[in-house]
């Protein structure tokens, strides 16, 4: 069973939006070094959508190589075409990966019996012995594959035996339990629920595959663990590293010529731009994913901010890259380039 935190790892770019190995090398170093249960390569944290899919084996294989046996890996392999995601697996399985992690297929939309039927038991089937984690986010997706489907999966192929649960849907989060029985694992998606999917009774959420873990997994790994323990201590690491589960998606509104404009800065670019201001391995994201408005610079900042002045989460961080954190939250000079000038 999988329990803990699960690092959803960005893809670090150079300027010129070639993947940085050099980086990713050092942050998946960081997160071995912090007790992460597992890393999460590939992803679409991980910029999956804008990956060759030689960039994409690449990645899975330098993270995998590096990590060896000292942390598990999980390869994100899904894909809207199930024949590249049947490829893609098999180059991960070839490896000796053991987990994946596949997500809904986003824009042609397949129904939830589809999505069953000619993409996860298609996957399970052809690799009895890797186990096959679907990865339900229908507001990034466009579709959903169902508790009653994602049940079927379960009692047909045992090895469909987790889900990555990102609606956002307690409801839904509830009926899988009940359909899938305790023994399967429901891992949070959405950090700022890991606590409640936790705790909720008709849940029993054993851990989460985590965006804020890219900066600080040792506070995710232990709040995870506390809150499973039921120890109080969580309750401080939870306020502590809450602002930076509003980095995901940090949405302003711009005024222009024509009149406002919500504008919603999507995972990971927020992360990354923290990453970036910090000094970490990070670099741009990948077009069509670009900068965030001045605003959304300004609320990244303050969020950081509050992590830094109310807590040591950040250190491990700065002891790990060498890096001063104060020095670089608190000048200008690091945000030069990361945020659109006007609209």
């Amino acid at each position: 069973m999988f329990k803990g935190c699960y690092t959803a790892l960005i893809t670090p770019f150079a300027d010129d939006y070639k993947v940085d190995y050099e980086g990713l090398a050092q942050l998946v170093e960081f997160q071995i070094s912090q007790g992460v249960s597992g890393i999460l390569v590939a992803g679409t944290t991980g910029e999956s959508p804008t990956l060759s899919w030689s960039e994409h084996e690449n990645i899975i294989k330098t993270a995998y190589d590096i990590a060896g046996e000292r942390t598990t890996i999980i390869a994100g392999t899904g894909s809207n075409n199930t024949d590249e995601c049947l490829k893609v697996t098999q180059f991960a399985y070839d490896l000796g990966i053991k987990n994946i992690l596949l997500i809904d297929p986003y824009y042609n939309g397949p129904s939830s019996l589809e999505i069953r039927k000619e993409y996860l038991e298609i996957i399970a089937n052809k690799f009895p012995s890797v186990t096959v984690i679907p990865y339900i986010i229908p507001g990034r997706t466009g579709t959903q594959l169902l508790p009653q489907d994602l049940a079927l999966s379960y009692k047909n192929y045992p090895n469909i035996n987790t889900v990555k649960e990102a609606t956002g849907d307690f409801d839904n989060a509830q009926l899988t339990r009940k359909l899938c029985g305790k023994d399967f694992c429901i891992l949070s998606g959405d950090d700022d629920k890991t606590v409640q999917l936790i705790q909720n009774a008709d849940i029993k959420s054993t851990g989460v595959i985590s965006v804020a873990s890219n900066l600080v997994p040792d506070a995710i790994t232990k709040l995870v663990l506390k809150t499973i323990e039921n120890n109080s201590d969580y309750l401080n690491l939870e306020k502590n590293a809450s602002p930076l589960f509003k980095l995901v998606g940090v949405q302003t509104t711009e005024s222009t010529d024509m009149g406002n404009v919500i504008v919603k800065s999507r995972n990971p670019v927020p992360t990354k731009t923290l990453m970036r201001i910090l000094g970490l391995p990070s670099g741009p994201s990948r077009q069509p994913l670009g900068l965030v408005t001045r605003q959304a610079l300004d609320f990244i900042l303050e969020q950081s901010k509050l992590v830094y002045e109310n807590s040591n989460l950040f250190k491990p961080a700065e002891d790990f890259f060498d890096i001063d954190f104060q020095e670089r939250l608190y000048s200008d000079k690091y945000i030069t380039g990361l945020y659109y000038e006007s609209y």
